[in-house]
C-alpha cells in the first residue's frame, strides 16, 4: 500500500484544553481527506518535571478559561470544565504509545483512549498522573489494563515519548496544538494553537495543489 504523500503531525498535550478542542477538527480532516493524508498524533508534555505545575485555583487558569476556552468550547458545541487538578500528563502520553501496539487485536484503540483520556481531564478532573486511573480507563475500552500497568511502571514507552518531545523542540514548536505538515517527508509548515476546520482543510488543499 503507498504511504500518503501528505503527513500531519499533531503535536498535542492532555492539559491543554486547546488540544481537546481541536481534536474535533483534526476528525473532520481526517474524514474529508481519507487516504490522502496521514495524521500522526505526538506527545508533548507542557510541563515537564521538574518544571512545576500550574495552580488549579490560580487567576492564570482561571482568566484564560474565561477569556478562551469557555467561548471556544461553546463555539465548537463541546463541555469543558476547569479541571480541579493540574497533573503531569508524562504517564497518558506513555498509555496512548502502548495502545498504539494493541491495535491489532483491538482496531481504534488508540483514538478511543485519546478521547476519553481528553473528556476523562476536561469533564471529570481525571488524574493523568495515576496510573491506576489510566489502567481504569484502558479497561473500560476492553484494554489489557495488566498489561498497561507492566508498560507504565517499566518506562517502556518513555523513549518514544521523549522522542517526540525533541522532535517538537528540533521544530521551534513552543506551544501545543502544534500541527506539523509535510509533503514527501519534506517540513511544509507548522501552524500552532486550536485551529478553524477550514483553515485546517486550505493547509492541505495548497499542500494537494501542490502535487498536481
Amino acid at each position: 500500500m503507498t504511504r500518503p504523500r501528505i503527513t500531519l503531525d499533531v503535536f498535542s498535550d492532555y492539559v491543554c484544553p486547546f488540544c481537546y478542542l481541536e481534536a474535533p477538527e483534526i476528525d473532520a480532516l481526517a474524514e474529508r481527506f481519507g487516504d490522502l493524508v496521514e495524521i500522526r498524533w505526538r506527545a508533548f508534555e507542557l510541563r515537564p518535571k521538574p518544571e512545576p505545575t500550574l495552580d488549579p485555583d490560580g487567576d492564570y487558569l482561571h482568566d484564560i478559561w474565561e477569556r478562551a476556552v469557555y467561548p471556544m468550547a461553546a463555539q465548537r458545541g463541546m463541555t469543558l470544565r476547569l479541571p480541579r487538578l493540574q497533573p503531569r500528563s508524562r504517564l497518558a502520553h506513555e498509555a496512548t504509545a502502548w495502545a498504539e501496539t494493541q491495535e491489532t487485536t483491538h482496531p481504534g484503540c488508540t483514538s478511543a483512549l485519546r478521547w476519553a483520556l481528553f473528556r476523562g481531564f476536561f469533564e471529570e478532573s481525571l488524574d493523568l498522573a495515576d496510573p491506576e486511573a489510566l489502567v481504569r480507563v484502558a479497561q473500560t475500552l476492553d484494554l489489557d489494563g495488566e498489561a498497561l500497568r507492566q508498560a507504565l511502571a517499566q518506562g517502556d514507552f518513555r523513549p518514544q515519548v521523549m522522542a517526540d518531545q525533541q522532535t517538537a523542540r528540533e521544530l521551534g514548536i513552543g506551544g501545543v496544538p502544534g500541527l506539523r505538515f509535510s509533503l514527501d517527508g519534506e517540513h511544509a509548515g507548522v501552524l500552532e494553537g486550536a485551529q478553524p476546520r477550514r483553515q485546517l482543510f486550505l493547509a492541505v488543499e495548497r499542500l494537494l495543489d501542490a502535487m498536481r
